[in-house]
């Protein structure tokens, strides 16, 4: 998949949410991972990538999330795919398998490695559950917002969607539910129309300096 576009402003201001796609048009799942690769340099905490994704890209898995996205069935129907993102609760445990590709590729040295995991595993570990689901919403969120940066740079169209059934989600595709938390929905196509134009409060209006 060739990118088109390289400008910021472009990639940034131009992105619009689209909720109408062009039905004909398909990603192949080499180019969803190419996607999702890219966006999963966005910033995290203590390395720990809590992130996980459902693609949802065949007749038979949009009519299961057709009823948990009541209120954006038209994007389901129409995209390519829709991108489910969780928050792993329990992401630590890919603390070493991380961490030692850090090693293997001469990012980090052993030392560092030991030292780190020894203090960020036990402090995940005796996290509450409120303290742990506000740390994977926050890096999950993050990775969707530069997945859709990335997938306008390909000349590709999204939507976030936070409409949907988060309290069914995670175990209609075959997730823990005690351990994987809905974020987000992502569709991503090519546009069937232009999107909406929006504005936004300045920024003086909700800012303040002390």
């Amino acid at each position: 998949m060739k990118r088109l576009e390289n400008q910021f402003d472009k990639i940034t201001f131009e992105r619009k949410s689209i909720r109408d796609y062009d039905e004909t048009f398909k990603l192949s799942r080499e180019d969803i991972l190419q996607l999702l690769d890219e966006a999963v340099t966005a910033p995290f905490s203590v390395n720990l990538q809590p992130w996980r994704f459902v693609v949802v890209d065949t007749p038979e898995g949009k009519d299961k999330l057709k009823p948990l996205v009541r209120f954006n069935t038209n994007q389901n129907e129409t995209s390519a795919a829709m991108i489910l993102i969780f928050g792993d609760t329990q992401c630590y445990e890919y603390g070493p398998e991380i961490y030692d590709k850090a090693v293997a590729e001469g990012k980090m040295p052993k030392e560092v490695r030991d030292k780190q995991l020894n203090a960020i595993i036990p402090m995940y570990q005796n996290l509450s559950r409120e303290a742990m689901r506000d740390i994977v919403k926050i890096d999950a969120s993050l990775v969707a917002m530069q997945f859709m940066l990335v997938a306008r740079s390909y000349g590709l169209d999204t939507n976030p969607i936070g409409g949907f059934e988060a309290d069914q989600l995670a175990e209609a595709f075959d997730l823990d539910p005690e351990r994987y938390l809905p974020v987000m929905i992502v569709s991503i196509g090519k546009a069937k129309e232009s999107g909406y134009q929006s504005v936004r409060l300045d920024a003086k209006r909700v800012t303040q300096f002390k």
